[in-house]
C-alpha cells in the first residue's frame, strides 16, 4: 500500500478511536461529549435573551385537572418533613430560612404559561409564588454568584442554573397551582417554575437553593442530559 495511503488511513483510524473513546456515557462531561455540552451551553446562552417572555395563555387553555403529568424520581409521592423551610445560602449576604408563610409574605407573581418536557409532551397551568430574582434581592446575592443550585427532597434531585435564567421574570418559586396550593404530586410545598426551561430542570421538592460562582450540575445533566436546557 503506498506510503500516503497508509498514512491517511492510520489517521482517519485514528480519529475514529478518539472519537469513539471521547464519547463516553458514563462521563458525559468528559472527552468529546464534554467539549460538545460546554459548545452547547455557551451557544444556548449567547442566543438567550433576559427581555423575552413566554407568550400568557388564556384561562381556556389550561390543561384539565389530573391531565398534567406528575413527575418525581422517589418510589413513592414525596412528603414535606416536619417542620420544613427552605434554605438560603451560598454567596449571599443574609443566609436564611424561610417558612412557607415567609415566602408568600414576598411579592407575589402569577402566570399561565405552557410547560414542556423532554420526553415531547406539553401541558398548560397556572402558578403562583415568588420570582427567584426577588428571593436574591431579599437574602442579597452576590454579583459574583453567577449560578443558581436548587436541591430537594426527592430522593436528591437537583439541578443548577445560569443567573440571566434564574432572574428572569417568568422564573418562580411556585407554592400554587391553578389557583390552590400546589399538591404533593406536584412538588409541594415549593417548586421552581420557569417558562425558560425544560421541565427537568425545574426542581420540585425544595429544601435548598444556593447561589454559587459555578455549576454544581443536576441529577439528570449529571447522567448526560443537556445542562442550558433552554425553550
Amino acid at each position: 500500500m503506498p506510503r500516503h495511503l497508509l498514512t491517511r488511513r492510520t489517521a482517519l483510524l485514528g480519529t475514529t478511536a478518539l472519537t469513539a473513546s471521547a464519547c463516553d456515557s458514563t462521563r458525559p462531561r468528559e472527552g468529546f461529549l464534554g467539549v460538545m455540552e460546554r459548545f452547547n451551553a455557551r451557544a444556548q446562552a449567547a442566543l438567550f435573551d433576559e427581555r423575552r417572555l413566554a407568550p400568557e395563555l388564556p384561562p381556556e387553555e389550561t390543561t384539565p385537572p389530573g391531565k398534567f403529568p406528575e413527575y418525581f424520581i422517589s418510589d413513592t409521592v414525596p412528603l414535606a418533613p416536619s417542620g420544613w423551610a427552605l434554605r438560603v445560602g451560598g454567596l449571599v449576604a443574609r443566609p436564611t430560612v424561610l417558612t412557607l408563610d415567609a415566602l408568600q409574605r414576598l411579592p407575589r407573581t402569577d402566570l399561565r404559561i405552557r410547560h414542556h418536557c423532554v420526553e415531547g409532551w406539553s401541558a398548560v397551568a397556572s402558578w403562583h409564588g415568588v420570582r427567584l430574582s426577588e428571593l436574591a434581592r431579599h437574602v442579597g446575592a452576590d454579583t459574583r454568584a453567577g449560578y443558581v443550585e436548587l436541591r430537594s427532597f426527592d430522593a436528591g434531585y437537583y439541578s443548577s442554573w445560569d443567573r440571566p435564567s434564574a432572574f428572569h421574570p417568568q422564573t418562580i418559586l411556585a407554592y400554587g397551582m391553578n389557583g390552590q396550593p400546589l399538591a404533593p404530586g406536584h412538588g409541594a410545598p415549593l417548586r421552581l417554575y420557569s417558562g425558560v426551561k425544560l421541565g427537568y430542570k425545574m426542581v420540585k421538592y425544595l429544601t435548598e437553593v444556593n447561589f454559587l460562582p459555578e455549576p454544581s450540575g443536576g441529577y439528570w445533566e449529571d447522567r448526560g442530559y443537556e445542562w442550558f436546557a433552554g425553550v
